[in-house]
């Protein structure tokens, strides 16, 4: 039987903010919109889509006009992200040498193309990861990401890992266990599990797939 751990980034593998922020406000600064996104602010669109972002971000701007800004914001954050990276949770890469071992281990987030290559490149984590999928890449929902990777890697068992209500939605999407990571950006009530740090997935794990 082929067992998988599916995994949300931001909020549950690192947080990038402290990278990113002054990228996207430079990045508005320089559109004359007289706007300053705060962290909070940031951490509140964290597991959100582009358009779902840009329409909280820039609500009196067209629709076009508001995406066209967030995605020069995510354009202009990849290449600080790999000089930077951003920060790993604590116990995440132990960890996931253990988890490795019993299970096949992915990715699917809401962000754009180069995001996850630039997380894994950075912290020279690819070796853990088997295959990842993104909304900037399909244009899909979390949860239709989820049933991508969950019949491209023809698993038989998996959960997902994250740390908002998206992410569990899309879990519920998908048909699998939620495991809410408590310790990252959002919150959730109706999850399946729950993790307080990371290293504990290495006994949530065995009840979840």
């Amino acid at each position: 039987m082929k067992k998988g751990l599916i995994f949300d980034l931001d909020g549950t593998l690192w947080s990038a903010i402290d990278t990113v922020l002054p990228v996207w406000n430079r990045t508005i600064k320089d559109c004359n919109l007289g706007k300053i996104i705060s962290y909070n602010e940031m951490c509140s669109y964290m597991g959100k889509r582009i358009e779902e972002i840009a329409k909280l971000c820039f609500p009196k701007l067209s629709e076009n006009k508001r995406i066209d800004i967030l995605k020069r914001c995510c354009y202009n954050e990849q290449s600080v992200i790999q000089q930077y990276g951003g920060v790993l949770y604590p116990g995440l890469e132990e960890t996931l040498e253990s988890l490795k071992e019993k299970y096949h281990l992915y990715i699917v987030s809401n962000c754009g193309v180069g995001y996850i290559e630039n997380f894994l490149n950075f912290h020279k984590l690819n070796r853990y990861f088997e295959d990842y999928e993104m909304a900037g890449r399909t244009g899909k929902s979390k949860g239709e990401n989820i049933k991508i990777i969950i019949h491209r890697n023809n698993l038989d068992r998996s959960a997902y890992i994250g740390d908002t209500q998206g992410d569990c939605d899309g879990a519920k999407f998908a048909g699998i266990p939620f495991i809410f990571a408590e310790y990252g950006f959002g919150s959730v009530d109706n999850y399946d599990y729950k993790i307080s740090t990371f290293a504990d997935l290495l006994e949530i794990s065995q009840k979840a797939v």
